[in-house]
């Protein structure tokens, strides 16, 4: 199949999301230690932690990442752990990437395939192929095929380097297998071959040089170009890398050119022994947006920009987006971050409260339900509290989690030696610590979430007026019930931990996520609330927390978060951590011999600094602040060799980095540029390669320290806290108006029957007007809205 390449105004952008649940009836058939990866082709983007000695490991691991390439296969591999020798591969999920979109959003059960090394293929090949006339010296009329290899891209790595691949390009037919071979090209993942290879096709004797020159079917359906791409071995055996073939009769007289994506052999991955491998289950939903230039969004961007003043609101663009599709989900993501990049969020979710509460007959089920409001404000916390979650809760999850402690006072379940005093006072210790982390820590609220909190207080203090409480309630259900209490269930889904804790953490995080949830429910530690509780355990562990310096933390923290005045410092007292990981890093200037001096070591990416270690949990062998950071840019491979390079640029010598793949080079580069945005001497240009042998290899110049020949691509107002593509949200939103064309239409008929009848019976329109609400009020605004909307979609 030949790879094409999109047009320069329309960018590509894809992302991966979902989860691992569990493996079952693995093989060999007995107590192991098993963990799950995921590849992009043959490049490894995600592992889970170990599930020790288990038959049906559990993972439960959620994943995300953006994608920032192509590829042909997403696989999911399960590994056997291994002490002493390599890990060893049970078996594979492999999907295609043009059927991803059929297990989108779905939960499925993915038997496992046999794991071969034939199958095991990535990358693409560059050629130009040529069907020629000759004229022998004899006169007799044959054929010449030309078929020139320039270049590969994308050749898997081999043992985490990079490969020596060379090809072998054959013609192929029932009576002939001639063969060429390329020459061996060193370390490298996208070798440059540029050679050309020349195959005779003899025609028969009747075929004469006075005849029309034509291609003779019968002969030309029974030929074929294969080109194989191997990796040199050396002393062991070569590791097939892939191949192509391209029938001879597509030829005919034209030269043909074009990149052709590597493929399996034929006879790869074919078992009979497929379902005694065992099974995986999986939740993936693949994303590709095709994001064209800003100007082309403009009528819709607007259309929904101004949906916070539109009367009534379930007129609105933004309220019929979540009304047509068949998940909220869906809109709700994209529409949030669209608003949020455009400063409206804030009066649209005020808008969509405020509709949420007229239907809200009590007082104690404000906010309860997953309306449009309550998921704007759940996916606005995720977005925007990132950071406020990480500097309150991440050391007291990593001492839990790291260091932890018997916390079960269920009697049921408690195991024998288990003492229940004991641990209820484990679990107090670690509810109290959680408890005053997080009533401290309003002065870090974020502004945006504390602007929507007194928004939300208001307007439900204005819809309950005698209940004093549910300026209150309207608050914590969220922050603490939405936010708090579900980042401590689940850190890995927050950034908090790398992995799902184990079966024993995870019940003491449960228990403590509950206490949480009833400490901030307001009103909720009076005594007519403890009987109540639906475990009597949990009653009688409460009684602890019946002081009333509790409530009153409770109440501060609920009127801090939620006052205009509390906003986000400019500085916080503690460096945030962003990130952290195992990297190569290249020495800094101790030796010529660039290409073996790269070392593994722990790097560290706070608020303040970025540093490497020697060690996790080492001190730092060098540190960066992050004010002295003048760019983040990636390397080019041929500077080392070496795939996923980027470089840090600082007072010094470039910092040259490898990371382990794709994905991790993006996000570091992401995360860095996202801290150091701010910075005021940030550069324009920087070098794209490295200064090696005295030049630099990208512009020859052979002065270190002159100007980059090129212009850096982290060019983000320095004012933007929050990174968002509005266009590509707006893409996304699109997409869903598109699929859900046919209900828009509906709702318009709809309508127009409704404004019909209203017109021809008023005792009718009484009482409709009376069942239905807004609905007929929407009828003007909704038909502009429609015929906009029309408008846009055909304009595209």
């Amino acid at each position: 199949m030949a790879a094409g390449d999109g047009g320069d105004e329309v960018r590509v952008l894809q992302n991966l999301r979902g989860k691992i649940y569990d493996a079952k009836h693995l093989v060999p058939n007995k107590m192991r230690d098993f963990f799950c990866t995921i590849n992009l082709d043959q490049e490894e983007v995600f592992r889970t932690q170990v599930v020790e000695k288990s038959l049906s490991p559990y993972f439960g691991e959620e994943f995300y990442f953006e994608i920032p390439r192509t590829f042909q296969w997403l696989s999911f591999y399960i590994y056997d752990k291994s002490v002493l020798q390599k890990d060893l591969r049970i078996g594979k999920v492999s999907i295609k990437k043009d059927d991803l979109c059929n297990y989108t959003g779905k939960e499925n059960w993915f038997m496992l395939q046999p794991v071969d090394s034939n199958s095991e293929v990535q990358g693409k090949v560059h050629l130009e192929l040529k069907l020629n006339e000759l004229i022998t010296d004899n006169g007799s009329v044959c054929q010449q095929l030309v078929v020139q290899i320039k270049e590969c891209h994308g050749l898997p790595l081999i043992n985490g380097q990079n490969c020596d691949p060379y090809a072998t390009v054959s013609l192929v037919g029932p009576s002939r297998n001639d063969q060429k071979k390329t020459k061996v090209k060193k370390k490298t993942s996208n070798p440059q071959f540029n050679e050309t290879f020349y195959f005779e096709v003899t025609r028969s004797s009747s075929y004469t040089k006075k005849s029309q020159f034509q291609v003779e079917e019968e002969d030309i359906e029974k030929l074929e170009v294969r080109v194989d791409l191997w990796n040199n071995g050396n002393l062991v055996q070569d590791v097939f890398l892939g191949e192509i073939k391209v029938p001879v009769k597509v030829l005919r007289n034209d030269s043909f050119q074009a990149w052709y994506l590597l493929q399996p052999r034929e006879n790869g991955n074919k078992s009979s022994k497929t379902d005694d491998l065992g099974s995986l289950r999986l939740n993936i939903c693949y994303t590709e947006d095709c994001v064209l230039p800003s100007e082309y969004y403009a009528s819709l961007r607007n259309l929904l920009l101004k949906s916070s003043d539109v009367q009534p609101i379930s007129a609105s663009a933004a309220y019929i987006l979540s009304e047509v599709c068949r998940d909220k989900y869906d809109a709700v993501l994209p529409l949030v971050r669209l608003l949020l990049h455009h400063h409206k969020l804030v009066p649209f979710v005020a808008a969509v409260a405020e509709l949420d509460l007229k239907d809200t007959q009590e007082a104690n089920t404000v906010f309860r339900g997953n309306s449009l409001a309550t998921r704007c404000v759940d996916e606005m916390m995720k977005i925007v509290g990132k950071h406020y979650l990480k500097v309150t809760l991440k050391p007291v999850i990593d001492e839990i989690c790291e260091s932890p402690k018997p916390c079960e006072i269920d009697p049921i379940k408690l195991r024998e030696g288990d003492n229940v005093e004991i641990n209820m006072e484990n679990l107090r210790y670690y509810v109290d610590k959680v408890f005053r982390e997080i009533v401290r820590s309003s002065i870090s609220c974020p502004t945006l979430m504390c602007d929507v909190f007194y928004s939300l207080r208001h307007l439900a203090a204005k819809r309950f007026p005698n209940d004093p409480h549910v300026q209150y309630s309207a608050v914590s259900s969220f922050v603490f019930l939405r936010f708090f209490a579900v980042a401590v269930v689940s850190p890995h889904t927050f950034h908090l931990r790398p992995h799902h804790p184990d079966a024993q953490t995870s019940r003491t995080l449960t228990l403590i996520s509950k206490a949480i949830q009833t400490l901030g429910s307001w009103g909720s530690l009076t005594k007519s609330k403890l009987s109540s509780f639906k475990e009597t355990f949990m009653c009688e562990f409460f009684k602890a927390f019946q002081e009333e310096k509790f409530t009153e933390s409770v109440k501060k923290f609920l009127d801090d978060v939620s006052s205009t005045e509390s906003k986000e410092p400019s500085g916080l007292s503690e460096p945030v951590h962003l990130k952290e990981g195992e990297m190569y890093k290249r020495a800094q200037g101790r030796t010529r011999i660039g290409k073996k001096n790269f070392k593994k070591r722990w790097f560290c990416l706070t608020s303040r600094e970025f540093t490497y270690h020697k060690q996790q949990d080492k001190e730092p062998i060098f540190t960066i602040p992050i004010k002295n950071i003048l760019a983040v840019e990636k390397l080019d491979e041929s500077s080392f060799n070496k795939k996923n390079m980027f470089q840090v640029l600082h007072g010094e010598k470039p910092l040259y980095i490898q990371a382990n793949n794709c994905v991790e080079a993006s996000e570091w580069i992401e995360a860095l540029c996202r801290v150091t945005r701010c910075n005021q001497k940030r550069l324009n240009f920087y070098h794209p390669s490295a200064f090696l042998n005295g030049n630099w290899l990208c512009c020859k110049a052979t002065i270190e320290n002159t100007v980059g020949c090129a212009r850096c691509t982290a060019d983000v107002p320095a004012d933007t806290q929050i990174e968002i593509d509005g266009d590509r949200e707006t893409e996304r939103i699109y997409s869903l108006f598109t699929i859900n064309m046919s209900k828009l239409q509906k709702l318009e008929e709809k309508i127009q029957l409704l404004e019909k009848f209203r017109n021809q019976n008023k005792l009718w329109h009484t009482w409709m007007k009376k069942e239905t609400g807004n609905v007929l009020e929407c009828f003007g605004v909704l038909f502009v809205f429609l015929s906009s909307l029309y408008a846009f979609l055909q304009s595209i």
